[in-house]
């Protein structure tokens, strides 16, 4: 879950003009990670494979869809309705949202995500698992709750960092203001 909020932070501070508001940072943060709330579902009982269950319809870009809807109007309630700016913001937060099933499908443990929820519970992965999947319930200090992390700050956090680096160089280095 931290994975996915740096990387919504990383988002928001490479897309957003400078100075970007804590509301950008803070929304960018939620939506990377809000699909990984249906780990609940497992002690609220829903069992194993169900479409709520972990990686299932909240992981979906259906879901991400409606996520980014409701974040732009709720949060962005001054934004015309379809003007350029309300589409970038919904499609910015759609892509955020949908960032966390495409990573969670690049890892190498679970049932899949369910890509096509509410449509279908078939479960997928992406052709290429580098990233050794993070152990639920046993913690990041376990074996292979370290090899996780190592994974995802080298496949995630590490690429990302440096996307957001290129970006801070050309605004501040080759971009003069007047």
């Amino acid at each position: 879950m931290l994975t996915h909020s740096v990387l919504g932070l990383v988002a928001a501070k490479t897309t957003a003009a400078r100075g970007a508001a804590w509301k950008l940072l803070l929304l960018s943060a939620a939506c990377s990670a809000v699909p990984d709330l249906d780990t609940w579902g497992m002690r609220a009982g829903i069992p194993y494979g169900h479409m709520l269950d972990h990686r299932g319809f909240f992981h979906s870009p259906f879901f991400a869809l409606l996520l980014s809807v409701l974040v732009v109007v709720l949060f962005f309630r001054k934004t015309r309705l379809f003007s350029k700016r309300q589409v970038w913001l919904v499609l910015y937060f759609f892509l955020l949202t949908a960032s966390h099933g495409l990573i969670d499908a690049l890892t190498d443990g679970g049932s899949g995500v369910a890509f096509l929820a509410p449509f279908s519970n078939a479960r997928y992965f992406l052709p290429w698992r580098p990233i050794q999947v993070a152990p639920l319930g046993r913690g990041i200090f376990s074996a292979l709750g370290q090899q996780a992390l190592a994974d995802e700050l080298a496949w995630i956090l590490f690429p990302a960092f440096l996307v957001w680096l290129v970006f801070w160089v050309c605004r501040n280095v080759f971009v003069k203001e007047d």
